[in-house]
């Protein structure tokens, strides 16, 4: 019987309160968030995890108990994939495992249990939708540290895959009926990414774009669902930290502007599939209160995708197609998906693509 490794690639997060800090250091250590010589980068990630677990980190994960729900949630997700996988009678067998970036279980650990399984093929598999320096290339390089490469490949990227994009729509359109049934008319879809420093973007990484053409296919295809009405949206990016310019507008820029604008907010966080503290906490209840000050009477937060069937089937349908294609780094498509100036896009970085 073939067996194949799935590798969900995550974040990662605290699991206890004494993880805090520690959890903000390997983040801020990484080369990819921090673009700095490294005795810099190790003076300002202590720095930063200090500050942060004793003030706006340290506060957010008190919220949910003093640890992220991350990996519970990324265990859900792995669970629902490998059920999936394995049903049909295929004659193969699947089985999905978990590494996270910036905590436990980190690629060293996982590295382990992959081996123990002994697969014919490794299948790498980010839950990031849109692919970035920042998060996908990262967690491959930390994964290549392992030595675990020989028939291993690792599908970059999946911002319009047709799962998600249906996952993404049934949420919203339920969550934005529910806001019309509320009495709401005038209603503005945000969609919230995570932010990064605009230098990251000038150097060619294609986050901001696949974010952006995400949100455009999701638009279209709720207008679409059901001749659906023409929709008033706009992309905006949330958590700046630092000093340093970021993408824009801000989410608080968006509130602002929905306030100005006299409309009320649904707001879907679609660069995340899973709950965690950027979701439930800063969405959930830091922009809840700034729209309530802002005087916006409608706020509503859209749940990311978490296991909805469409996107498991979405990802059991990546997995099967990218079983042919061992030893390479590409989307669904089996081509790059980005502009040609995008010089970081997985497809085109010699730095990414040397690994393989």
């Amino acid at each position: 019987m073939s067996k194949t490794a799935v590798v969900l690639l995550n974040l990662g997060g605290p699991d206890s309160k004494e993880a805090i800090a520690p959890f903000l250091k390997n983040f801020f250590m990484d080369k990819n968030i921090v673009r700095l010589p490294l005795p810099f980068r190790f003076m300002l990630s202590r720095l930063i995890a200090w500050r942060r677990s004793r003030k706006e980190a340290g506060n957010s994960y008190a919220a949910l108990g003093n640890k992220s729900p991350l990996l519970e949630n990324s265990e859900a997700q792995a669970k629902a994939l490998e059920a999936a996988l394995n049903g049909g009678g295929t004659g193969q067998d699947y089985k999905c495992f978990i590494a996270m970036r910036y905590w436990h279980p980190f690629s060293s650990e996982t590295a382990k249990l992959v081996q123990d399984y002994a697969p014919d093929r490794v299948i790498l598999l980010p839950l990031y939708p849109q692919y970035s320096t920042t998060t996908t290339r990262s967690s491959f390089q930390e994964w290549v540290k392992t030595n675990i490469t020989q028939n291993t490949s690792l599908i970059c990227c999946y911002p319009f895959d047709d799962g998600f994009i249906t996952a993404s729509v049934e949420n919203i359109k339920r969550i934005y009926e529910s806001a019309q049934k509320d009495g709401h008319e005038n209603i503005r879809v945000l969609f919230s990414a995570h932010g990064l420093p605009e230098s990251i973007i000038k150097d060619g990484d294609p986050y901001q774009w696949q974010c952006e053409e995400s949100a455009r296919k999701i638009v279209q295809a709720l207008e679409d669902y059901n001749g659906g009405p023409r929709l008033d949206w706009q992309v905006c990016y949330q958590s700046r930290v630092g000093a340093q310019k970021w993408i824009g507008p801000s989410t608080e820029e968006a509130l602002e502007k929905a306030a100005h604008d006299k409309v009320s907010v649904v707001i879907y966080p679609h660069a995340f599939v899973s709950e965690h503290v950027e979701t439930l906490v800063e969405i959930e209840e830091e922009y809840r209160e700034i729209a309530e000050k802002m005087g916006i009477h409608g706020f509503y937060r859209v749940p990311t995708v978490m296991t909805h069937p469409a996107f498991i089937e979405g990802l059991r349908r990546l997995v099967k197609k990218h079983e042919k294609e061992i030893g390479t780094i590409l989307p669904p498509t089996g081509y790059a998906l980005c502009p040609p100036h995008f010089r970081r896009c997985a497809c085109r970085d010699n730095l990414v693509q040397g690994l393989v």
